[in-house]
């Protein structure tokens, strides 16, 4: 699988609990750096890292980092 090397970053900020969610979104949200409410973590935006966001949508917001 090729990679740019000038990936585009995007930030990822937690806006609602995990308290209620199944197991697997739980397990979505702590994969992607996040533990708690308006923590904020950047990543590198690919296609497996867009499935994690969509899977927990309800929970995150994300931006695009500058």
């Amino acid at each position: 699988m090729a990679t740019k090397k000038d990936g585009k970053q995007v930030k990822v900020t937690l806006v609602r609990s995990t308290i209620g969610s199944d197991q697997r979104q739980r397990g979505t949200v702590r994969a992607l750096g996040l533990r708690k409410i308006r923590q904020t973590v950047t990543h590198t935006d690919s296609p497996v890292l867009r499935g994690m966001i969509n899977h927990v949508s309800h929970l995150v917001e994300v931006e695009e980092a500058k």
